[in-house]
């Protein structure tokens, strides 16, 4: 028996997007700098996403306008 392509073993991916960065101010969500955001990385599913996202937020702690988000492209790439 031929085993099936690896694609179809696996569980579909569900791509998301870590990045962060500076906000103007606490009660935005606009960032100081656009040109300064620190795109982590694209993960293949949400667990690994919250893990890297939790690290970037530990670094940052110590600045209370840093801030890291999660962004769902899966959502966006294929929205049904």
């Amino acid at each position: 028996m031929t085993d099936a392509p690896s694609h179809t073993r696996e569980s579909k991916q569900l791509l998301h997007l870590v990045f962060g960065g500076e906000l103007e101010s606490l009660d935005s969500t606009n960032f100081r700098d656009l040109n300064a955001l620190d795109i982590v990385g694209i993960f293949p599913n949400y667990a690994s996403a919250e893990k890297a996202w939790r690290a970037k937020a530990q670094q940052t702690v110590d600045n209370a306008q840093m801030r890291y988000f999660i962004v769902h492209m899966h959502r966006f790439l294929d929205p049904s």
